[in-house]
């Protein structure tokens, strides 16, 4: 069974908490810097289409509006 989605929220909270890690861990070896990337890489790419999403949906009802 695959994980779910996150939300763009989840996404963005995971986020903040890696780059918090990031900032704060300066004994992470290079290994677990690269990983960690890889999954915000992944995470932003979440929010990127889910933000496009929703300039979709929008711009779908100002269209129905005017």
């Amino acid at each position: 069974m695959s994980k779910q989605k996150p939300t763009y929220t989840e996404a963005l909270t995971e986020l903040e908490q890696i780059l918090s890690e990031l900032e704060n861990d300066k004994d992470l070896n290079m290994d677990v810097v690269a990983e960690k990337v890889k999954k915000a890489a992944l995470l932003l790419e979440i929010c990127k289409k889910q933000l496009h999403e929703i300039d979709k949906d929008i711009e779908k009802i100002m269209n129905q509006i005017d």
